[in-house]
């Protein structure tokens, strides 16, 4: 801690994480090395499919490229250090890394947010506007998409993030988490903090029930269109486009709502850690395994690329 104008200020945080299971941390390490491992492998497969597979050229894959890749890099945000402190004595993380941590954490996961609302207009326009698709969905616009969803997912996160760190942090350094996260951080501010959680509450409203909402009313309008068609057949085939997207809106703003969207006097911190493994480690992993294995064309294409004969083979 550095005194300032007779003011202690914390210089680093010590993240408690998961200190209290002492021994089994080292079995922890192993998971999540293991769990870490998948995930880039998933997300590295699901990305090199659909670069090298002319038939999954299309916005709907194109989206799952990008959202694979922003997944990528919030699991790099979180698990290595994670790992690095599971083995680690002391678990300390300087403000300025701290802060940087917290920024590209909250960058990334308003951006997967958006994108996941953005793969559910695609999937509208889809079954909506069969015939008009490519039209409606061209390269343009979903550019646009993208970057309108990075953009505005880092933009809210640097200013949650400054709102955090601009508070005065003179006291307790231990983060009871096992990385940077708004409401364990916010509760070491040695100030009244009403005023910025309500900030900080308004902005998560924003990022996780706008998309949300709008991805509701998307399936409004594809159920409604899936109900016109004659046959049962043709309206499960429909349908069954629709069940992986579905899969990865439940389990991503399930838990997201969970944790940043209830009122302070239901926190629980050891169980927030318990859910934040989902949506910081299992979601990552679950969205390139619901695409690979309940998609069709995705696991046609996985075929192609690596079960591709050889040329010895050939002759």
């Amino acid at each position: 801690m550095q005194r300032i104008n007779q003011t202690i200020r914390v210089t680093k945080f010590i993240l408690v994480g998961f200190s209290s299971l002492g021994e089994l941390q080292m079995l922890l390490f192993v998971v999540f090395l293991l769990l870490y491992m998948t995930i880039l492998l998933a997300n590295a497969t699901i990305m090199t499919v659909i670069r090298c597979s002319r038939s999954l050229h299309t916005p709907m894959y194109g989206f799952l490229f990008i959202l694979s890749f922003s997944e990528t890099c919030y699991t790099f945000v979180i698990i290595p250090q994670l790992l690095d402190h599971l083995l680690s004595d002391t678990k300390a993380i300087s403000f300025v890394a701290c802060a940087t941590q917290l920024f590209f954490f909250l960058g990334f996961a308003c951006t997967n947010c958006f994108l996941i609302a953005v793969m559910g207009y695609d999937r509208y326009v889809a079954i909506c506007f069969p015939l008009r698709y490519m039209i409606i969905m061209n390269k343009k616009l979903g550019l646009g998409l993208i970057s309108v969803s990075a953009a505005t997912g880092f933009f809210i996160a640097l200013v949650a993030t400054n709102l955090i760190c601009d508070m005065p942090f003179c006291g307790p350094n231990r983060v009871n988490h096992y990385f940077c996260d708004m409401a364990p951080v916010i509760k070491l501010a040695c100030t009244d903090t009403h005023v910025k959680e309500l900030a900080l509450f308004s902005l998560s409203i924003l990022v996780i029930m706008v998309p949300f909402v709008l991805i509701l009313i998307s399936y409004g309008f594809i159920v409604n269109t899936i109900l016109k068609i004659p046959s049962a057949e043709g309206k499960l085939k429909t349908f069954a486009t629709c069940v992986s997207h579905l899969t990865v809106v439940i389990v991503h703003y399930g838990c997201a709502s969970i944790i940043y969207l209830r009122p302070k006097s239901k926190s629980a911190s050891d169980k927030d850690q318990l859910v934040a493994v989902t949506y910081t480690v299992v979601t990552p992993l679950l969205n390139p395994l619901v695409y690979s294995l309940r998609n069709q064309e995705v696991k046609a294409a996985l075929k192609k690329v690596f079960l591709r004969p050889s040329p010895a083979k050939l002759i």
